[in-house]
């Protein structure tokens, strides 16, 4: 029985305490923090593609140009923890008509470019190496955590700046914050090339060249702060 006493004094305690904080005047605003960095570093998506009449030669077409990629890979300095197969598939294409197909062999993968300056090259390298299109680039900052921890900073300070606003003219002060939430999101341009294909007839090709541009990060925070 007296445990009982006590969970209900508790309880109607925590209530009490919960009713005189929203009783109390406040004023809950919103702050947003915005950096634009340069990118350092690209993640490079692109794939291999062969078709034939038997699934085991082109498996094995594929699986060749697979492998010179990745040595060619390694050999342009590429770590092995920066190249990723992301995707892998082996089946059948019908052409239309009734009963006729083809095979097909395709590979994703994934690399990480840790020089943009060595974009160009990399990528007339793959190209000489067998991959048939790139999907996307994505750019991205090595001290990412570092712009985050900025931005939210800015964005708590945009937030007491905004309630000082409201205030001033109302002649009021902003206390101490009671309630803090982060609404924010961090945004990474990314130039996607959709289903560029390249084929090993062309002549010539023309030169890769990328619109690096900025990173634009952002963090989004509402708090509200009692007034005095």
């Amino acid at each position: 029985m007296r445990k009982i006493i006590a969970l209900l004094l508790l309880s109607f305690g925590m209530y009490t305490h919960a009713q005189d904080v929203k009783s109390l005047p406040q004023i809950t605003v919103s702050g947003e923090g915005k950096i634009k960095v340069a990118p350092d570093y690209a993640i490079i998506s692109f794939g291999v593609e062969n078709q034939g009449k038997e699934a085991t030669e082109v498996k094995k077409i594929n699986d060749t140009s697979v492998d010179g990629i990745l040595r060619y890979l390694k050999k342009f300095g590429i770590a092995a923890n920066d190249m990723q197969t992301t995707g892998v598939h082996l089946g059948r294409m019908y052409t239309g008509e009734k009963n006729k197909f083809h095979f097909q062999a395709i590979q994703n993968m994934q690399v990480t470019l840790r020089d943009l300056k060595q974009y160009d090259a990399l990528v007339m390298g793959l190209v000489d190496h067998g991959i048939n299109a790139i999907s996307g680039v994505e750019f991205k900052a090595t001290k990412l955590e570092e712009y985050k921890t900025q931005d939210r900073k800015m964005a708590t300070q945009d937030a007491l700046k905004r309630a000082h606003d409201y205030t001033a003219p109302l002649q009021q002060k902003v206390g101490k914050a009671h309630q803090i939430a982060e609404t924010g999101s961090i945004l990474f341009p990314t130039v996607q090339r959709s289903e560029m294909f390249f084929t090993k007839e062309a002549d010539a090709l023309p030169q890769e060249t990328l619109a690096i541009g900025e990173i634009e990060i952002t963090a989004q925070v509402t708090i509200s702060f009692v007034l005095e």
